[in-house]
């Protein structure tokens, strides 16, 4: 997944990003915007998990949504 692409349609992954984590608030979603280590962090704090957890989620997501095109 291009973290880029992602960051310019932010939009569209929001709703993704909700669904696989949804202690994160529309505000942890603005803040993220897009950006991989704001979403690690977020979730770091939201989740109360460590940052190599935090990345091994990320990485599955990632692989879960590897072929997504907005």
């Amino acid at each position: 997944m291009n973290w880029d692409i992602v960051e310019g349609n932010w939009k569209q992954f929001k709703g993704k990003v909700k669904t696989q984590w949804g202690k994160l608030t529309d505000d942890h979603l603005d803040v993220i915007a897009g950006k991989r280590t704001e979403l690690a962090g977020k979730l770091q704090e939201s989740y109360g998990i460590s940052k190599d957890e935090a990345e091994e989620q990320i990485k599955s997501f990632e692989e879960i949504n590897k072929d997504y095109r907005p």
